[in-house]
């Protein structure tokens, strides 16, 4: 399918699962915005590249997710969006009573709130267009929890709940809404993790991936950024324009337990 003539904002894609996400949007041949909190020459250079390898305009603008007006800017600053791709997240993991406030607001204000305000600011410019696509990435955490992580349970729970109301909001429209909830997906932030955690339970590499990170993951395999993209590809065709308000697992079986 080819996604000429559209433009697609990605929201934290400087790296793993938004910029898998991206690169899989630039193939299809949809213009792309990276975006991260930083803004560095790396981060323009890193779209620059993109958009010389696939032959599309691609973009970097910095924006801080866990500021409302931040958010809202991202989607204007771009001039279109008939794309939108909230993947911007943040984990933090402590036992309730000892969860800072501040860690709690963060988590809920970059991995939930953002996709509000992005997605308010992207709906007039899809309707202006009369066509739009919005991708929220969830995690497997939508349907499931896990001890230790209640603000990125309670925000993938939320961005799941807001999927539908858009869904439902723009339904009579060529407006589309679902999220795309991933378990385990192999990203350089996983990967670097693993050294440590063999170090700590004296674990070969093997043994780490399948009985620690994959311990719920019942495919013993993670999941890659280019099938999250592939999914979010999917999702901007026609053949997906009567799939709207739901969510799709991208997590070899994890919330099928």
């Amino acid at each position: 399918m080819t996604l000429q003539g559209k433009t697609a904002v990605i929201t934290g894609s400087n790296s793993g699962i938004g910029l898998g996400v991206a690169r899989e949007l630039a193939r299809a041949g949809a213009d792309v915005v990276l975006n991260s909190f930083t803004d560095r020459d790396e981060d323009h250079a890193l779209a620059a590249a993109l958009g010389e390898e696939f032959g599309v305009t691609a973009r970097y603008i910095q924006a801080d997710m866990s500021k409302a007006d931040a958010c809202r800017a991202l989607v204007e600053k771009s001039g279109a969006c008939d794309i939108l791709v909230n993947n911007a997240g943040i984990q933090h993991v402590a036992p309730i009573p000892e969860f800072s406030a501040e860690k709690w607001d963060a988590i809920i204000a970059i991995n939930m709130s953002s996709a509000f305000h992005t997605t308010a600011a992207a709906l007039p410019m899809m309707r202006k267009a009369g066509w739009g696509r919005v991708v929220n990435i969830a995690s497997a955490h939508r349907l499931t929890a896990s001890p230790f992580k209640s603000a990125y349970v309670a925000a993938k729970h939320g961005v799941v709940g807001l999927t539908k109301v858009t869904a439902l909001e723009t339904a009579r429209e060529d407006i589309t809404c679902n999220a795309i909830c991933p378990g385990y997906v192999a990203t350089p932030l996983i990967e670097a993790q693993i050294p440590d955690t063999m170090a700590k339970y004296n674990m070969s590499r093997e043994d780490v991936v399948e009985k620690i990170l994959l311990e719920r993951q019942p495919s013993k395999q993670f999941a890659s950024v280019e099938q999250v993209g592939g999914t979010t590809v999917f999702l901007c065709s026609e053949t997906a324009s009567q799939i709207t308000g739901t969510s799709i697992s991208v997590d070899g079986g994890w919330t099928a337990l």
